[in-house]
């Protein structure tokens, strides 16, 4: 009789937890040209922080008349699980969001905005699947990332996760006073459960300079911290079941990872990871107002390394995170690079196109005219000394290469269209 207890009980917390994971069918709201899969086996898992204010949600603000996503990462699991890498997308990057099914019947246009946008537009109507799918392509078409799956957490589902934990260290340098984020702590290391969880992690005006970036910092020592705690606490089944409750009950994924079995599994992988192998990234970026004065409020990504980045991860290559970060200390801003575009394709009107999408990334163009023989592929040519400035527009134009000149016009890249271009990224 015990064990058919211990076995009935078993069954309902499975069929309790299972069925608390909201499922989101976005297959065939992802449309065609979706990047390809270069490393079977690996996964990229789509995570979103929702920024929903309905139901228990509604007393972090209101006044939000769409979904919004207040954190966005992808999260790499390398195809051998020995590593995985976290990589958070700063909201306020000014990227191209695509066209994306608004959920009434109509379809928004291809625009540049903030990232986050995106999960504002496929969720006009409320709906988590339209959300999550905008959010998808968006990631999808500036990243060249194949998306596998995708975790959308809310507030209180976050906070009800470190609760469970029994709350998290944090050891803030100075005192940190934010009405916004309902936020009052002293300096020095405390552990904050409940309201202050939320607050520490969406704090932003009033620490260091009131960036999204430093913002991003704590997030991402507040969530190795989470993780590390995670591994060394949840070794108890009525641990794990609070654990799994507060998770599973503010999820909303894709149909395939919808479910106790896959998210278990995943979370089996992840705490298998050696912790000196889970790296927390941030897309290299820099301020939008280096090459639009005007516009105090976003950042751009920072190329070739956010190039760089997002290949090696599409190719399952470890990246090293001090590396990176010290190739991001010379940026070079698209408004330096003075191009210009020639059409090698004989298409009518695709230099002026270009340009006008190459104007809207920032970079300066001088010009546009044809080139003399048509071209198959795309291709730029630069004199010795602008080297840097070629390489960080073709890592803007997938499948360009770069070729140094020594007829090459002075202080100019040459930007030569060809019958494969696609976009410029």
């Amino acid at each position: 009789m015990l064990i058919l207890g211990a076995a009935g009980a078993g069954v309902w917390i499975y069929q309790d937890l299972d069925g608390s994971i909201g499922a989101a069918d976005i297959d065939n709201k992802l449309g065609e040209g979706r990047p390809e899969n270069l490393s079977p086996g690996s996964k990229n898992i789509l995570v979103v922080g929702s920024d929903s204010r309905d139901g228990d949600n509604a007393g972090y603000g209101k006044g939000l008349t769409t979904m919004q996503s207040d954190t966005l990462m992808v999260l790499h699991l390398a195809a051998d699980r020995k590593w995985a890498t976290v990589v958070s997308f700063p909201r306020d990057s000014w990227v191209r969001i695509p066209a994306c099914d608004k959920g009434d019947g109509t379809k928004s246009k291809p625009h540049h905005f903030k990232i986050n946008e995106a999960f504002a537009v496929g969720g006009a109507t409320g709906e988590v699947a339209g959300a999550a799918a905008c959010t998808i392509r968006a990631v999808e078409q500036n990243t060249g990332l194949r998306i596998d799956h995708f975790v959308s957490v809310d507030f209180q589902g976050f906070k009800g996760m470190v609760n469970a934990l029994d709350g998290i260290e944090v050891c803030p340098e100075q005192p940190i006073r934010d009405k916004k984020a309902h936020l009052d702590l002293e300096a020095g290391c405390q552990t904050v459960k409940d309201e202050d969880v939320l607050g520490y992690v969406r704090t932003r005006y009033s620490v260091g300079d009131g960036s999204d970036l430093g913002r991003i910092g704590r997030q991402q020592e507040f969530m190795r911290a989470l993780a590390d705690k995670a591994q060394e606490k949840l070794t108890s089944p009525g641990d794990l079941y609070d654990f799994l409750k507060a998770a599973t009950g503010s999820l909303t994924t894709d149909r395939a990872l919808a479910g106790v079995k896959p998210l278990s599994g995943l979370a089996s992988e992840l705490q298998d990871i050696p912790k000196d192998r889970l790296t927390f990234l941030t897309v290299p970026n820099y301020p939008r107002q280096a090459d639009v004065p005007s516009d105090k409020a976003n950042v751009v990504w920072q190329y070739p390394q956010a190039a760089r980045l997002f290949t090696a991860l599409a190719k399952d290559e470890e990246v090293d995170k001090k590396r990176l970060e010290q190739e991001s200390k010379n940026a070079v801003y698209a408004r330096t690079v003075r191009v210009q575009v020639l059409n090698g394709t004989g298409r009518s009107g695709l230099a002026g196109k270009v340009a006008e999408e190459l104007r809207e990334a920032g970079y300066t163009v001088v010009g546009t005219g044809n080139a003399p023989d048509a071209a198959t592929t795309t291709h730029i040519t630069y004199p010795a000394d602008l080297r840097p400035q070629a390489e960080t527009l073709a890592s803007r134009l997938p499948g360009s290469r770069a070729e140094q000149l020594g007829d090459a016009p002075a202080g100019l890249v040459t930007l030569v269209i060809g019958k494969d271009f696609e976009a410029v990224r």
